[in-house]
């Protein structure tokens, strides 16, 4: 299946799932109220298949599969006879209505948490957070090659994934943090990462390796691919070696032997080129010469080309029997919940970049990309994007479901309803916030989508 009919697919599937869940809540609350529903629908639209219960409500699977919606019977959309009118939903008292309007993002916030639940008891393979190159802000800290992260800024991790997101927040307000470490030898130690001397214009999407962290996973053993005729390399390595040091400097990665090459071109002479062959480590004596080529003029070069890096092994796995991946899910759903919230407050006061905000074309290449990687990572995908519809459904803007809630709420405090011409006028603001917000995350997915 192409990149695009996966994306296309596995975004119908996921929103497919999670609006399911959300109108679910609705739905189920409302007949626990005593409330008429007249029809549970999946997608927007002409129904493509409907069946009716014994209630009397229409489920239906409609033709537009972008979210979905629970009509209840409601004196303000269509007459009611009198007979039935006690099971409108504007007869019913407020405290009814405001769990009935709850009952969708509280329907999500609960998948989340059994989505993550799953996932802990597969098990969420990853990588481990191990450094493989310091530079910058991390190498003034100490970190050195080997150091794996245990704490970052007082939370526990335990791989790369969760480091990155314990970096984001620090990182956006430039606060210097510790970070304990279990170096190579096993000693634990605490670093402090001054993350206020990050530069101004931050990519917000590569926290880390602005920070000067290189994660091990990441590096590219620097084995040997080819060898140019006529070259320093030929007749002394062969494809196949791995180099290990260059003129007495460790090399753990591809793109360190460049650097290392230089240092012996500028040094001069013949230098110790260390590789592993056949399981064997051997020293063997070369002097880099000058690039021949003219856009790599001046350059030292040993003649020798690299294999292209294949994709790493996972080397790290969360797994968790039932009873423990409980509390684990209940952990990682405030987790993730604090860190959405605080992303959101940091777009409004413009601590971060609303570049972050993202709209339907990036949801899908998400989903798409997390369903290859596994059904681990789809179960993250999903909890993730389930806990924000909860958190988006619940903002105070009218046509949300907090936006009706603001509406209950106010009707508590005055002792009765907003008048409709008040919710009339809020509906109207709420749906040019809707389509402003629409607007720049379609604008969002366009960008992202151009080459850089």
């Amino acid at each position: 299946m192409g990149d695009f009919l996966g994306s296309v697919w596995w975004l119908v599937v996921s929103l497919g799932l999670l609006v399911t869940f959300h109108e679910f809540g609705h739905y189920w609350v409302a007949r626990r109220c005593g409330v008429d529903v007249l029809r549970f629908s999946v997608g927007f639209g002409r129904p493509l298949w409907s069946r009716r219960n014994r209630a009397g409500t229409e489920f239906a699977i409609s033709a537009i599969p972008l979210g979905g919606y629970v009509k209840m019977l409601d004196e303000r959309e269509a007459d009611v006879p009198v007979h039935r009118q006690a099971y409108a939903f504007n007869r019913q008292g407020v405290w009814s209505r405001i769990a009935i309007v709850a009952a969708g993002p509280a329907a999500n916030l609960l998948l989340c948490v059994a989505l993550l639940w799953v996932m802990f008891m597969v098990g969420r393979q990853d990588y481990a957070p191990v450094v493989g190159q310091a530079t910058g802000v991390a190498a003034q800290a100490g970190f050195q090659p080997g150091d794996r992260l245990l704490e970052v800024d007082g939370r526990r991790i335990a791989t790369w994934t969760e480091a990155a997101m314990a970096l984001a927040t620090p990182a956006l307000d430039r606060r210097d943090i510790e970070v304990r470490v279990e170096d190579a030898a096993g000693q634990e130690l605490v670093r402090t990462l001054r993350l206020s001397q990050l530069p101004a214009a931050l990519d917000e999407h590569r926290i880390p390796e602005q920070a000067g962290l290189t994660w091990r996973f990441l590096q590219a053993p620097a084995r040997v691919e080819t060898i140019a005729e006529g070259s320093a390399a030929q007749g002394v390595l062969l494809p196949g070696d791995l180099i290990l040091a260059i003129d007495g400097t460790r090399i753990d990665a591809a793109d360190q032997v460049s650097p290392a090459v230089q240092a012996l071109g500028e040094r001069g002479g013949v230098g110790m080129v260390e590789v592993e062959r056949d399981g064997e480590r051997l020293a063997l004596e070369l002097a880099p010469r000058r690039s021949t080529d003219p856009e790599r003029a001046g350059r030292w070069e040993l003649g020798i080309a690299l294999a292209r890096p294949e994709a790493p092994a996972y080397d790290a796995v969360q797994r968790y029997g039932p009873i423990a991946a409980l509390p684990m899910a209940l952990r990682e759903t405030g987790r993730l919940a604090s860190d959405s919230l605080g992303m959101m407050r940091r777009m409004v006061t413009g601590e971060a970049s609303v570049k972050n905000l993202s709209g339907p074309v990036t949801i899908a290449r998400a989903a798409n990309a997390s369903a290859k990687r596994g059904a681990d990572w789809f179960l993250y995908f999903l909890a993730l994007l389930s806990l924000s519809l909860a958190i988006i459904n619940l903002l105070p803007i009218p046509i949300l479901d907090g936006g009706h809630l603001l509406y209950y709420l106010i009707e508590l405090v005055k002792g009765s309803p907003l008048s409709e011409r008040a919710m009339a006028a809020g509906q109207y603001v709420g749906l040019a916030l809707l389509a402003g917000l629409m607007g720049l995350a379609f604008y969002n997915d366009i960008l992202g989508l151009m080459p850089r």
